[in-house]
């Protein structure tokens, strides 16, 4: 029975990618039943650690996952390595003497401690005390009753984090109360700034994009275009000997490279390289973000009734974040780029049949998974290639180095 894992980001006061919560879901099946907290925990780390690999989830960065009370007392955290987890300590456990103790245990160990959906109450400050970090919902809970709650905190260094956190303003709001880290899809929602141009080389950049992703290939044409930028000569040669094609010979020069990658993955990342260029000064989660619809549209369509377009599917996705980038309205930016109109709709709006693998792809990160079910139901997507699907975007999108 395959595991649902998605994963959501968290960042720090410079929007720089902190560590990842990872978000589970059991398979589809049995209608969708609702799954205990100690059995979602203990699916959610085995497949992550053993089945799948936690690395190609988090690509080496921290996983947040709660723990219920019961498994705590179990010590069950000690199973898994304190570099690699963040036990997130569920809103429902009761500091009882027993909590304390496992926890203290813990800390000695090395493990690092947060308090999730954290509500002040006297009869947690035992956990309080040993807690490393407080979440706090930033859209449950109004702000004078967050602020409220900061103020009762003991002064020693808790760091605190703001979960839910959708918006730009939210941000800046989360920062200004002292706030350490954030999590939710605030840097996914674009700052537009009206009147400003998007610059000529910018458009230059996703005229090309779209170009390579829609016309006939031509191997030394591209050959020659990469062979003319150093940067993008080196990271190529790292790309195609990086450990997501598992080759035992490594290229030693671009044509071996691209031979060695092939039509399609040259295509992608010079993609990904032009967005990296228009996406300067931006959140590099942003591009990461864009590199894991791509991957996972393209890859759902082609195990999916639209094999035929998986071409266009990765074009919605790597485009899926584009007004973000360039802090532009997402119609303005499609008017200067020579995109098909039904990508441009799936775009735009989510719209159309390309639009269902789109909305698909937001909704798994999201862990939004009645929609998942709908969405998969919709386009003849079997449950169980999913999660395999999404696991082998993540990876892809570790290995682009941006």
């Amino acid at each position: 029975m395959d595991a649902y894992v998605a994963r959501q980001p968290i960042f720090d006061k410079n929007k720089k990618l902190f560590a990842y919560e990872l978000l589970f879901r059991d398979s589809f099946n049995n209608a969708m039943p609702v799954i205990e907290g100690d059995t979602a925990t203990s699916k959610i780390l085995s497949s992550s650690f053993y089945t799948i690999g936690i690395n190609e989830i988090t690509g080496g960065h921290k996983a947040f996952v709660n723990f219920t009370g019961n498994l705590i007392l179990k010590e069950f955290p000690l199973l898994f390595p304190k570099e690699n987890i963040v036990v997130e300590i569920l809103e429902d456990v009761e500091a009882t003497d027993a909590i304390i103790d496992a926890c203290r245990l813990l800390i000695e160990k090395g493990y690092t401690l947060a308090l999730d959906d954290f509500v002040f109450k006297t009869d947690l400050e035992p956990l309080i005390k040993l807690a490393h970090i407080i979440k706090i919902d930033f859209r449950q809970t109004p702000v004078d009753e967050i602020q409220e709650c900061l103020n009762k905190l003991p002064s020693k260094n808790i760091k605190l984090l703001a979960e839910k956190v959708e918006t730009n303003s939210e941000f800046e709001k989360a920062l200004e109360m002292g706030f350490d880290y954030f999590q939710g899809y605030f840097f996914c929602r674009p700052e537009i700034i009206k009147g400003k141009e998007i610059s000529t080389s910018n458009i230059n950049n996703l005229k090309l994009m779209a170009e390579i992703n829609g016309s006939d290939f031509d191997f030394n044409r591209v050959r020659k275009l990469i062979e003319r930028d150093v940067s993008i000569s080196y990271k190529l040669l790292q790309y195609a000997n990086s450990s997501f094609f598992g080759r035992i010979n490594k290229a030693k020069n671009i044509k071996q490279a691209l031979v060695y990658i092939g039509e399609k993955e040259i295509k992608r990342f010079i993609s990904f390289f032009l967005l990296s260029k228009v996406a300067q000064g931006k959140p590099g989660e942003l591009i990461k973000q864009s590199c894991i619809r791509a991957k996972f549209c393209q890859n759902l369509g082609e195990i999916g009734k639209y094999g035929k377009y998986s071409d266009e599917l990765f074009t919605v996705g790597i485009f899926s974040l584009i007004d973000t980038i360039l802090n532009q309205d997402i119609e303005v930016i499609m008017e200067k780029i020579p995109l098909l109109s039904d990508i441009k709709k799936a775009i735009i709006s989510q719209e159309g049949d390309f639009g269902d693998y789109l909305k698909l792809s937001v909704s798994y990160e999201k862990g939004d998974w009645d929609k998942v079910k709908f969405l998969s139901d919709k386009i003849c997507m079997a449950d169980d290639k999913i999660p395999g699907i999404y696991t082998t975007s993540c990876l892809w999108s570790n290995e682009i180095p941006l």
